[in-house]
């Protein structure tokens, strides 16, 4: 079908192609010539602009629309601006027509031209044979998913597009798998501006499969789009396996915290990523403090946009706290316009600032402040019932004095007076709080006998906001591992199986020079446990991976899983004053690291392998002691007479 339509498209731009003899004349323009000769540039450029004035003029007069002047006039320049024209289809058709032999422009501008899917094909088959223009903008044309077809089965034809941009031409989450296959071919498009259209979760998914498979992009724009959840987590996993992304726009998708530690993740590992566009993700100082982490390893981005989230002063200082304690960023431009910040932050800044002197900071204003919660008072009935209990007294024993009849009801005023001179450790706010609970309709006599059953109750509701408090926490983890799980996975789904991811701890020299790291296959990735891990190497296949301390200082303990299945260090049998070279060494029962476990371990090709018992070993045999070679051992010793015999008798 596609081959068909294609052979259909083909005849009718042959059909519409013009000939010498149907070209009405055009004036020769003036100053060609002169007395002086004639100049060969000049006169080759004019006869361009007018074989192309021609061929504008007719094919608009075949289509039946009325031709644009301005497209005329520019032909002179390698630049040709026709935004907000109104061509549509058929003036499209008409431009097509005219540029499909055009070698001289570079830089097509048609963006809001209502151009829809229908013009969108008469300039791919443009492109087919146009090999000049490097810069097409196409946005706000209506051109929806057919229309994104369409231009995406030009991208691996075209040799000479490097600048491709198609914002809010309403594209859904089908639209970017379009995009996402052409550009895995496509080694030659730089930027690609994707902002102000409809892709969701599936779309994140097949524009990180766009990161992780493409090799040419730098710049990336995916403003204003609804990105987020497990959309933001799959694209997160294909920016960690990127290594050509210099610019990227997230900007208005509402990545929220989940994206935020997804980002961070990424980061942790992306190595080439400059410029970062965060601006209105729903960010909240949690995710901020997620985005961090992976900030502490990162060495290249330098521009961190941040605002319009939901910061306080209390993220900021969480970010410039990780900007001065991480010597090797490369941080240069922080926004966070809307935060006020306090006299705390700028001091902190001042501090930051003096040893990194190329950070510059935006932020709201100095006016801001911590919000601090009010001193949590202990509870005036829980006081009372201590005192009481410490000094093994009733309720009537304290307030016999005062309720003479014991009736256990007061007047409000003797009861606050009989407080006040006791020693109960009661402030003026937690007796008039104790009045106010125990008179409730405010009669002025206080019924003390709502103390009697006051600890049972606070012990009921303290075991009661104790499994709220162990719920939220569990819950919260559950959440982060599922995300950091749905990370690792979509680590797996985007990147090909073989490819290579680096590692953050490699060591990197000039910018400019080579640049060694320690990598490993990705399908092994997933077996180890990321976010707890101290810096180990793991030998897998004669191959090893170096990973940085994260996060926490906890040391790694291997586990039992049979995925991993031999553990080294780089230097060890260097370091090993017993090792020589030429001679095969045993290391039984020598222990690598004493992090590593307490296990035998023996060198076997080059590798420390826990040995592991054969799986066909029979176990000792173990004999049996049963009550028959008991009475014989008794008889045995019966027979050779007793030493004692006082032991006989008995």
């Amino acid at each position: 079908m596609a081959s068909n339509e294609f052979s259909e498209q083909t005849k009718m731009f042959e059909s519409l192609c013009l000939k010498d003899d149907d070209c009405f004349s055009i004036n020769q323009p003036e100053g060609i010539e002169n007395e002086f000769g004639t100049n060969l540039k000049t006169v080759e450029k004019a006869e361009r602009i007018k074989r192309t004035s021609e061929l504008y003029l007719k094919a608009c007069k075949l289509v039946g629309v009325v031709p644009v002047s301005c497209f005329i006039k520019n032909l002179d320049s390698t630049t040709l601006t026709l935004n907000h024209y109104g061509l549509g289809p058929l003036g499209c058709k008409a431009l097509a027509i005219a540029l499909v032999s055009d070698m001289h422009i570079s830089k097509l501008e048609l963006a809001d031209n209502h151009i829809k899917d229908e013009g969108a094909k008469y300039l791919v088959e443009m492109l087919r044979s146009n090999f000049t223009i490097q810069h097409l903008d196409l946005s706000n044309n209506h051109l929806k998913s057919a229309g994104a077809e369409c231009v995406a089965k030009v991208l691996p034809v075209n040799i000479s597009l490097k600048y491709l941009k198609v914002s809010g031409n309403g594209f859904i989450d089908d639209d970017a798998k379009y995009f996402a296959d052409a550009l895995s071919t496509n080694s030659r498009i730089k930027e690609i501006d994707l902002s102000h259209n409809e892709f969701c979760g599936k779309g994140g998914e097949h524009l990180g499969l766009l990161l992780a498979n493409n090799e040419s992009v730098e710049l990336l724009d995916l403003g204003w789009n609804h990105i987020r959840m497990k959309g933001a987590v799959a694209f997160c996993a294909g920016l960690k396996v990127n290594m050509m992304l210099k610019h990227l726009d997230l900007s208005w998708n509402g990545f929220g915290n989940e994206g935020a530690l997804a980002i961070g993740e990424a980061l942790k590992f992306n190595n080439t990523l400059v410029h970062l566009n965060l601006n209105n993700n729903r960010i909240t100082n949690e995710g901020l403090g997620m985005l961090c982490r992976g900030l502490e390893f990162n060495d290249t981005l330098r521009v961190l946009l941040l605002a319009y989230n939901s910061l306080t002063v209390e993220g900021a200082l969480v970010l410039i706290n990780v900007v001065k304690n991480t010597t090797k960023t490369a941080l240069e431009e922080i926004n966070i316009s809307n935060v006020l910040v306090n006299e705390n932050f700028m001091h902190l800044l001042e501090e930051t600032c003096q040893e990194h002197p190329d950070l510059d900071v935006h932020y709201g204003g100095i006016g801001g402040f911590i919000a601090k919660k009010p001193p949590k008072r202990v509870d005036p009935m829980k006081v009372i019932q201590d005192y009481l209990d410490q000094r093994k007294l009733r309720l009537w024993d304290f307030f016999r004095n005062i309720d003479k009849d014991g009736t256990m009801r007061v007047q409000v005023a003797e009861f606050r007076k009989a407080v006040q001179q006791s020693t109960i450790p009661l402030d003026r706010h937690q007796i008039e709080e104790l009045i106010y609970r125990l008179d409730r309709d405010q009669t002025g006599m206080v019924d003390y006998r709502g103390l009697a059953d006051t600890r049972k109750q606070m012990m009921r509701d303290h075991r009661r906001q104790l499994r709220k408090v162990e719920s939220r926490q569990k819950k919260e983890k559950q959440k982060s591992d599922r995300i950091l799980k749905t990370f690792q996975s979509a680590v797996e789904a985007v990147t090909p199986h073989g490819s290579i991811v680096m590692s953050p701890g490699g060591v990197k020299e000039d910018s400019s020079g080579p640049q060694h790291f320690s990598a490993t296959p990705l399908s092994s990735w997933h077996h180890i446990v990321m976010s707890h891990s101290s810096r180990y190497s793991v030998s897998m296949s004669n191959e090893h991976v170096h990973l940085p301390m994260l996060g926490r200082t906890t040391p790694y303990r291997p586990t039992s899983s049979p995925a991993i299945r031999s553990y080294s260090q780089p230097n060890l049998l260097d370091a090993s004053p017993r090792s020589s070279q030429g001679k095969s060494v045993s290391a039984h029962c020598v222990r690598s690291n004493p992090d590593m476990g307490r296990g035998k371990f023996s060198l076997t090709a080059n590798q420390l392998t826990r040995s592991r018992p054969a799986l066909h070993d029979k176990p000792p045999e173990v004999k049996v002691r049963t009550k028959k070679m008991k009475k014989k051992k008794a008889v045995k010793h019966l027979g050779k007479g007793p030493e004692n015999p006082k032991q006989a008798v008995k």
